[in-house]
């Protein structure tokens, strides 16, 4: 179990500004596409083919058509600032390896055509922001996942084969195994509750402290002497005590 500290999240510009620039290199690509005709779907994951790998860095950045365009970026910016809010320290790493493994993942496993769109990266995160939160045991984190599970519990059936035609459900699965890795495997410190020794206390006095009496002036550990026991009489009595032994002589 993580422990925790009192304020570990705090809210920076980049908060906003990674989901936008995530999601307006989405749209720039999408858009050069349309505006001189000229695909790059070639840049997918094509699995177990050589030139299938450059596919893993570049293929969430590729979209089929506009609607596949926006139901991801409205994913993205909406887990991008979460990761980034909740999970500063990890964020770059988490989507560094989110979009690396998952990608390979889809290498892997997928079949053989071009798989393109971030949403094996989504699924990563989903993953990650669920598992994390459940694994962490923090009550803001766990009522996170809960929320995830709300926003996108649904989304699981799609990591199944023909659910969705058109689909790459490779993609899917691979990203939220990554997610689940990644929650296993990073560390939150962030959230390790700070201890306090009894000597950090603003009001610790090392007079009265009974671990400090036993060092002297220089230093030297230097325990004060024992004092003797004092054995108390339990049973006193003013009173005149005979004791008289009744006995008879035997013959």
């Amino acid at each position: 179990m993580e422990k925790h500290h009192d304020n570990p999240f705090q809210f920076t510009k980049a908060v906003i500004y990674l989901p936008l620039f995530f999601v307006l290199t989405l749209w720039s690509v999408f858009w050069y596409e349309l505006h001189f005709n000229h695909s790059l779907s070639h840049f997918g994951v094509y699995p177990r083919e050589v030139f299938g790998l450059k596919g893993i860095l570049f293929s969430p950045f590729l979209h089929g058509d506009i609607e596949h365009l926006a139901n991801n970026s409205v994913a993205l910016l909406v887990l991008l600032p979460i990761l980034r809010y909740f999970y500063k320290e990890q964020s770059f790493l988490v989507l560094f390896l989110g979009i690396l493994f998952s990608g390979l993942g889809t290498w892997l496993l997928g079949r053989p055509s071009y798989h393109i769109g971030a949403s094996g990266l989504i699924y990563a995160l989903v993953s990650f922001i669920f598992f994390k939160g459940i694994f962490t045991r923090y009550y803001r984190l766990v009522a996170l996942s809960f929320t995830i599970v709300i926003l996108y519990g649904g989304s699981v059936w799609y990591m199944f084969p023909n659910v969705k035609e058109g689909v790459s459900w490779e993609g899917h699965l691979a990203g939220f195994l990554v997610g689940l890795a990644l929650a296993l495997v990073l560390k939150t410190p962030q959230f390790g509750k700070t201890i306090f020794y009894e000597w950090q206390k603003p009001d610790f006095n090392p007079e009265l402290d009974p671990f400090m009496k036993n060092f002297d002036e220089k230093g030297n550990f230097n325990p004060p002497p024992k004092p003797e026991e004092v054995i108390r009489e339990y049973f006193n009595s003013s009173m005149k005590v005979v004791y008289e032994f009744l006995g008879g002589k035997k013959e």
